[in-house]
């Protein structure tokens, strides 16, 4: 079953501070991701694989084209949706891992990631008690899990980042460099968890530039430089 189908996406950015230069970045991106598959984005850097991930999940506007995501049964495209519709698309169908974590500061980590089960009316004690289990499986101490993940290194920041996006079901799921910052076990880990999710019949979307970890991961790659916009001659 498809749960992602990116359609004839196109972006250009518009550099106000140059005159209004036009810089076209992707055109013509075309790609679906079914159930269970984990696809990865591939290409040199610069080559516009972090613009798609973000035309995904809605934070970056698209020039054309459409994102359809799986939601009670149908495909919606959350490229055309209104904010609302939007915000209920990542609530219910559509999770990301980004490369930073953004909080509230002085929330405790183990309440950053319970957030997104709290908020789709699991009991707090409850999601407490899994984020817990998400942190553990992360090799988090749990001493650190009452501190706020703002004053954390990087790499333990990252496990925050991965445990908040991992807690949930979304079943579609965006990945934008899980392992960047983490070391050889807890890479593993992560490995671990994303074969995980495919037997659950997660969709999965995402980049990795540590060829090792996109090895293990992808079923397969998207060449993004086959979406380079045509230069006129």
């Amino acid at each position: 079953m498809t749960a992602l189908s990116v359609r004839n996406l196109a972006k250009t950015f518009t550099m106000h501070l140059r005159g209004g230069l036009s810089l076209p970045v992707v055109e013509n991106v075309t790609f679906a991701v079914s159930a269970g598959e984990c696809v990865v984005l591939g290409g040199p850097s610069g080559a516009g694989k972090s613009s798609i991930l973000k035309m995904v999940y809605g934070n970056y506007g698209v020039d054309r084209g459409a994102v359809m995501i799986a939601h009670d049964g149908a495909l919606v495209d959350l490229a055309s949706a209104d904010p609302r519709t939007v915000l209920t698309l990542r609530r219910d169908a559509i999770g990301y891992v980004s490369q930073f974590l953004r909080t509230v500061p002085r929330v405790s980590t183990i309440d950053v990631v319970a957030e997104p089960l709290v908020v789709r009316g699991v009991d707090k004690a409850e999601a407490q008690r899994r984020a817990g289990e998400m942190l553990a499986q992360l090799n988090l101490p749990e001493r650190l899990w009452e501190l706020p993940p703002a004053t954390f290194s990087g790499g333990e920041q990252q496990r925050v980042n991965i445990a908040r996006g991992f807690i949930t079901h979304h079943p579609v799921l965006l990945l934008d460099e899980p392992t960047a910052s983490l070391d050889a076990a807890n890479r593993a880990v992560v490995v671990g968890m994303i074969a995980q999710k495919k037997r659950e019949g997660v969709a999965m979307l995402g980049i990795f530039h540590d060829e090792e970890v996109r090895a293990e991961v992808a079923d397969r790659i998207v060449d993004v430089t086959g979406f380079a916009p045509k230069v006129a001659a």
